[in-house]
């Protein structure tokens, strides 16, 4: 947020707060025991490890709530046609979260409660979700493996943590796994060969995007080299395959990225490529 500030992105923009989610939209993409879980979960104080990765302390519940709302009330706002597209700045991130699982510092499954929202308008039949986190979205894929109407594409570190649903296929799941050392040359190579043609068949009605930035060359949980130019080809990309298929209509939202100094200038560029349209 300091960096759209500072680049003077935030005067193209409408800041809107987040809201947290209501349980009937969490209830979506998850059901009813598991969310109890996760509130029961959170400590009065110090830290509570819900899984291997994952830990609650005071707080946690209500960030997880309000990451969730945004990308509920972000959608909504890009069904009503007051805006095109959004951005979701918000952590905790979402896509390791399974129907009934919390992984890999995920909650709740925002991107998926976003989509479950979209499909719930008269007018949205069918959704596409595009992961370009350095992880594999288990979590988004968990949930929709079985609903031909969500498309989903994931590039990813092949061989690599959440070591789930890495090598699931269906004819709506596209996974696009990338070796370690990869550059930029071979993921825009690769989202050409997997991700165009699924979109073109898929005919979305509406675009969502889990934006990891964990897959630049700087972050200390990958072994990627991609860099910010990479983030602008593949965000241009969608944009524009969104206004051709979808009338525009893209929610992004916040996934992984975790050296601060490359994850603001991912997050500016990814923003300025949506503000442009």
């Amino acid at each position: 947020m300091e960096r759209i500030n500072s680049s003077g992105l935030i005067h193209d923009m409408e800041e809107v707060p987040a809201t947290e989610v209501s349980e009937s939209q969490l209830e979506l993409a998850h059901p009813a025991s598991f969310i109890q879980e996760i509130v029961n979960s959170e400590p009065e104080d110090g830290l509570t490890k819900v899984e291997a990765d994952t830990f609650m302390s005071p707080g946690s519940l209500r960030a997880a709530r309000l990451a969730a709302g945004a990308n509920a009330s972000a959608t909504e706002s890009v069904l009503s046609g007051k805006n095109q597209r959004a951005f979701c700045a918000i952590r905790p991130p979402g896509h390791h979260a399974e129907i009934a699982q919390a992984m890999g510092f995920c909650l709740f499954n925002n991107v998926a409660i976003a989509a479950e929202t979209a499909l719930q308008h008269k007018d949205i039949n069918r959704v596409a979700i595009l992961d370009f986190d350095v992880h594999h979205c288990n979590g988004t894929v968990d949930i929709f493996k079985d609903r031909d109407e969500v498309l989903v594409c994931s590039s990813f570190q092949e061989d690599f943590y959440p070591y789930r649903y890495l090598e699931f296929t269906n004819e709506h799941i596209i996974n696009t796994p990338l070796a370690a050392g990869s550059t930029g040359s071979a993921f825009r190579k690769k989202v050409e060969r997997d991700w165009v043609p699924a979109l073109l068949s898929h005919k979305p009605d509406f675009i969502f995007i889990s934006a990891g930035f964990d897959a630049h060359r700087d972050d200390p949980l990958g072994q990627l080299s991609l860099l910010e130019e990479d983030y602008i080809w593949v965000t241009r990309l969608i944009v524009d395959i969104a206004n051709d298929l979808s009338r525009g209509q893209l929610v992004s939202t916040l996934e992984g990225g975790y050296d601060l100094a490359a994850l603001a200038n991912c997050v500016e560029a990814h923003v300025q490529v949506l503000v442009d349209g």
